[in-house]
């Protein structure tokens, strides 16, 4: 912290000359927001006229931001937000804001900076002070209400900086400009320049040796399952034949796969493990999360086979079936860590319990789950049992199925964790692309019609009057927000969708937001794509993310769609400007490459752009079925697969336009680049002429 804070409690005496004289955010869409309406605090959402209040009155803004299915933003709720003192100390001395990250992420992450300029560790909820131009002087995250866990108490900290504010504000001056003049440096920063030679492979060789062997994972907790780094590890593996890469990439997977943090009575991926061993997740479950892990699950199984990884990508997607999709038929963005007040309590359970729901006639079949999937009598957490596989390697133990099933139903009749149903465009589209990639490899017509739906409800939810994609919706209102990581991803969900059906009309769409993304977002001094319209002139500071953080940086994601546009159309102003992108970031990728592995995985896209097209008779599905399945199937990373009829024309930039049958038998044509090679109409030819293709790969390694 840069203000020291004291331990002294002096008397609130001052009300101030109060402006928002109540709570404001039952008007509020956002389900975080509506968890706080009835607090006694009078919180106001983010808005100018806010600003302008606390202007008059001469006092901080203090914004809190958090998220629906965050444990700690209850725990501070309940200690602090709901408790009328500290409501009145709030009140008395600050304007307060109530933030949710997930609908403005571009905020989250102005402040998020902020406090670790600060020298303070981030997290949710995250705690920080402005001044009424919405500058920052001072942050943290999660306090208790009185002195406790070796932390200071909220009341004496806002009893403190209401003083310093009011008898030292030089400091708080010296604070805000400091602060705001390094947020400022670090968004303007340029970071032109080529990328340092053999950067990929350096990054990936030092990142790999992080990985813990045995329990998988960066060394240490907690652990995150950030499926984004393990996907450039894995690229990395293939292109360099590295047996130990490639083995702590498979060591993760599988205790990802198998321990706590997966939900193996119903399906689905917790936020992250608490613990060095995924035994213990941290219990909420967000969207994004599990579109990043079904994506890179797949991966994996085109390479190694293995049932494990797809039992969980059919599990993982049942439960999005079941229990994230909304209304509309677009997908919700979360599930609540806690239920009634207590963390994972949904998702535990006593040895008694699953004895009971699996029957008295049924003990033996009870007594083998409990010790396939660590059920004791004491426990493996608070006194309370996670089911876990640890203990199995890569086995899915398929047989315990109808077990799995029984549990499910009986959970379904306790009180369910509350789920966050707003609609957000980036979280959407990484679903829906990993739902087309899964429907593909696993033939599930079923899958990628629940990725059309998805897809045209979200679009028609976050689509306003004048045709701009917002970042967010619910029960038909839109945030009058539009973000650059919206675009990326949406356009590489269209384009996923034209790749899997041959329709032109999603082809349109990706390539007409990434002329938006381009167009609106660019910084035409410096280069790289900002977070907000580049036009924005209300916000502190406009980053250009390049960071990944929960998610693929927004940056990785627009020169991911350029790539993808310049390998299906051949177009060589997406590749233009897909390559800019990396010369504009090269000094970012040069100093902090292990936060940036998204944008190192688009550059080995870029440069080993791979499309396979398939020209076949509707009526020839064996045979047009055999050449797909040959090319889905195969290892070989960032492929695009794309199966038309003979009456369908490429884009005549694409080096496959005017390619046809040969024989009239079903043909496919191998292109790296801007070349196919000679056409090919027999499964296992393309299947040999891929495995050259990646051998040849190898003897290039990725600058």
């Amino acid at each position: 912290m840069l203000l020291r804070i004291s331990a002294n409690l002096p008397d609130m005496t001052d009300k101030g000359n109060a402006i928002f004289t109540r709570n404001r955010l039952g008007a509020a869409t956002s389900p975080y927001l509506l968890q706080h309406k009835d607090n006694p605090v009078h919180w106001q959402p983010w808005e100018a006229a806010v600003f302008d209040g606390a202007r008059r009155r001469n006092v901080p803004v203090l914004l809190s931001i958090g998220y629906a299915a965050c444990h700690w933003c209850h725990v501070m709720a309940h200690e602090s937000f709901e408790d009328d003192e500290v409501a009145a100390l709030m009140n008395a001395h600050f304007v307060c804001i109530k933030l949710d990250r997930e609908e403005r992420p571009d905020l989250d992450e102005i402040y998020m900076s902020a406090l670790a300029m600060m020298g303070e560790q981030g997290g949710w909820p995250l705690t920080i002070c402005l001044d009424a131009e919405g500058a920052p002087f001072w942050g943290g995250t999660y306090f208790p209400k009185n002195p406790q866990y070796g932390r200071p108490g909220f009341m004496q900290i806002l009893t403190e900086i209401h003083r310093i504010w009011t008898e030292t504000p030089d400091k708080i001056a010296a604070n805000t400009k400091a602060l705001t003049q390094s947020l400022k440096a670090k968004a303007a920063a340029d970071a032109r320049g080529d990328m340092p030679a053999g950067l990929p492979a350096r990054a990936a060789q030092t990142l790999a040796g992080h990985i813990d062997m045995d329990k998988g994972g960066l060394a240490g907790a907690p652990k995150f399952p950030q499926a984004f780094l393990y996907q450039f590890l894995w690229q990395q593996a293939q292109l360099s034949g590295d047996a130990t890469m490639r083995e702590a990439v498979l060591v993760s997977a599988r205790k990802i796969c198998q321990g706590g943090i997966y939900d193996h009575v119903g399906g689905g991926f917790a936020r992250y493990s608490v613990d060095a061993d995924w035994l213990v997740p941290h219990f909420e479950k967000m969207l994004y999360d599990n579109a990043l892990l079904i994506d890179w699950l797949c991966a994996l199984y085109r390479d190694t086979q293995e049932p494990l990884f797809a039992a969980r990508i059919a599990e993982t997607v049942s439960w999005l079936m079941r229990d994230m999709v909304t209304p509309e038929g677009a997908f919700a963005a979360s599930l609540d860590a806690d239920t009634e007040g207590e963390e994972g309590k949904f998702y535990v359970w006593d040895k008694a319990e699953i004895e009971a729901v699996l029957g008295a006639e049924a003990e033996t079949k009870a007594e083998a789950f409990c010790a396939a999937y660590d059920i004791s009598e004491g426990g493996n957490f608070e006194g309370k049992n996670i089911p876990n596989l640890l203990a199995h390697g890569d086995a899915p133990l398929a047989h315990f199925e109808a077990a799995r099933a029984a549990l499910l139903k009986a959970r379904a009749t306790r009180t369910a964790p509350g789920r966050d149903d707003k609609i957000l465009a980036d979280w959407n589209a990484m679903m829906i692309g990993a739902l087309v990639e899964a429907a593909r490899i696993f033939n599930r017509a079923d899958w990628l019609a629940l990725a059309e739906t998805a897809y045209a409800a979200a679009r028609t939810a976050l689509t306003d009057k004048q045709g701009r994609l917002c970042h967010a919706a619910r029960n038909g209102q839109r945030l009058d927000v539009s973000l650059a990581g919206d675009y990326g991803f949406m356009g590489q969900a269209a384009a996923a969708l034209y790749a899997a059906t041959g329709l032109a009309s999603y082809l349109d769409q990706a390539r007409a937001d990434a002329d938006y993304l381009h167009a609106h977002f660019h910084d035409d001094a410096r280069g790289g794509y900002f977070a907000n319209l580049a036009d924005e002139t209300t916000l502190l500071v406009n980053n250009k993310p390049v960071q990944d953080n929960a998610q693929p940086a927004a940056n990785a994601a627009a020169l991911a769609l350029f790539a993808t546009l310049a390998t299906l159309t051949g177009d060589t102003i997406w590749r233009a400007r897909a390559a800019q992108g990396f010369t504009d970031l090269a000094g970012h990728l040069a100093q902090g490459y292990p936060a940036m592995t998204a944008l190192l995985t688009m550059r080995g896209t870029l440069d080993h752009a791979l499309s396979i097209i398939i020209i076949a008779e509707t009526d020839a599905e064996s045979d047009k079925t055999a050449l797909e399945r040959a090319a889905l199937a195969h290892p070989i990373f960032c492929r695009q697969v794309i199966v038309l009829p003979p009456d369908s024309t490429l884009e005549p930039a694409h080096p496959a336009h005017g390619k046809v049958m040969v024989d009239a038998k079903p043909t496919a044509y191998i292109c790296p680049g801007q070349s196919c090679r000679p056409p090919l109409t027999d499964a296992a030819a393309l299947s040999a002429e891929l495995d050259a293709l990646l051998r040849a790969r190898q003897t290039k390694p990725l600058d």
